[in-house]
């Protein structure tokens, strides 16, 4: 199966881009699928360019690299949509290349005939806090999200456009504000050879000597973008309120700085908080927490939280979340019913803190867990959906 696969870019130090990367790996090694990637960059991800003297590739995704133009992420976009488009014409009607599916991660495109949805923009739109930005910044976020909803409310209601959702969460979306009763439910997996405890036990003492832990400190771990949706604001309001624990927050996001720094001056963390750029080697970080925290005001699904799990840590997880569906409260996992409050959150926080025995116990059960959701599964669901929907056609 000859599939065309559109996103701006693909890297694995962002949820979606990593799960992208992970799954056309395995449709190219275990269902011999040959992948065209339109995307304006590619990291961590091997790929061959695009030969139109070519007749066959290699088991590598080819890569159709689609030109990008400088200036505001809401140009950037439109740009990208009109660009993608003409480079997959362009293809087809002089290099005649033609596929079985053309396939996005969310809203990538106007023809897409396949897509698997990692977010929507509707319910993000809503919860945007408007007094967190001003000015053209504000401006600039509102016009985008209005496009991305625009697109949604196009593209989504198409009657022959097979949807695919991370979670029943966000099928249960798709059903809410677009009337789709019809989409495929495929979570999202994690590699067990390299998230582990295994792993993490051989680089525990390493890691958190490089950050600054004390023995006897624990700490806390957030990792993703976008961190208000993330629930920093509400963890940091818990942090305020466990004063009396050793405790340590690491947040890891390219804009955990600018997120969080105003409310940890404000609320004296200024010594229990440490900020870290996003990076693809992210499993020194779960080496050197004792719990993962995450109470997403709204998620999609969370793909960090099941890398934590695998990892053999006890995991913190929001009900808004979509990876919560995995999480048995109090055998894998505890999860947090209101993700706006900072008291449930501290005592869900002291519970674990003030009980290594449960965290041992918990973390456990949540490596057993893991263990369930690979991606080799996760592939192998979305590429029947594909011949689904090539059979339906026939």
């Amino acid at each position: 199966m000859r599939i065309a696969v559109l996103s701006p870019f693909v890297d694995r130090s962002h949820g979606t881009e990593r799960a992208l990367a992970e799954l056309l790996q395995r449709l190219i090694r275990n269902h011999a699928c040959e992948v065209h990637l339109y995307a304006q960059s590619v990291k961590e991800l091997e790929v061959i360019p695009f030969q139109r003297s070519s007749a066959e590739f290699s088991a590598r995704v080819v890569w159709h690299r689609v030109p990008k133009i400088p200036g505001p992420h809401l140009l950037q976009f439109s740009f990208w949509l009109v660009a993608n488009r003409f480079s997959r014409w362009r293809d087809t009607r002089f290099h005649g290349v033609r596929y079985d599916a053309v396939f996005s991660p969310g809203i990538n495109a106007l023809d897409a005939d396949t897509i698997l949805v990692h977010a929507i923009f509707h319910r993000l739109r809503e919860l945007q806090d408007a007094s967190v930005q001003s000015g053209l910044r504000r401006l600039h976020r509102t016009l985008y999200y209005r496009l991305l909803c625009f697109l949604e409310s196009r593209v989504y209601q198409k009657d022959h456009l097979r949807l695919a959702a991370v979670s029943r969460h966000t099928a249960s979306q798709l059903n809410d504000y677009f009337g789709r009763m019809d989409v495929q439910i495929i979570p999202n997996g994690v590699d067990t050879s390299h998230f582990s405890p295994e792993n993490c036990s051989t680089m525990r003492a390493a890691a958190r000597r490089k950050l600054g832990y004390a023995r006897e400190e624990v700490v806390l771990l957030l990792v993703g973008n976008d961190l208000r949706n993330k629930g920093l604001p509400v963890l940091l309001e818990s942090l305020c309120l466990c004063r009396n624990l050793p405790l340590r927050l690491c947040v890891v996001g390219n804009d955990a700085a600018s997120v969080g720094s105003a409310a940890v001056g404000s609320l004296q963390l200024q010594d229990r908080v440490t900020f870290a750029g996003e990076t693809s080697d992210i499993l020194a970080y779960y080496a050197a927490a004792d719990i993962y925290v995450a109470p997403s005001r709204e998620d999609s699904f969370n793909l960090p939280a099941l890398e934590a799990m695998a990892c053999g840590l006890p995991v913190i997880v929001s009900t808004n979340a979509g990876v919560s569906e995995m999480i048995s409260d109090s055998k894998n996992g505890l999860l947090l019913r209101n993700a706006e409050s900072a008291g449930e959150l501290a005592g869900l926080i002291q519970r674990l803190a003030g009980d290594r025995k449960l965290r041992v116990e918990l973390g456990e059960a949540a490596a057993r867990s893991a263990t369930t959701c690979t991606w080799e599964e996760n592939a192998s669901k979305f590429y029947e959906f594909l011949l689904a929907k090539r059979f339906a056609h026939r």
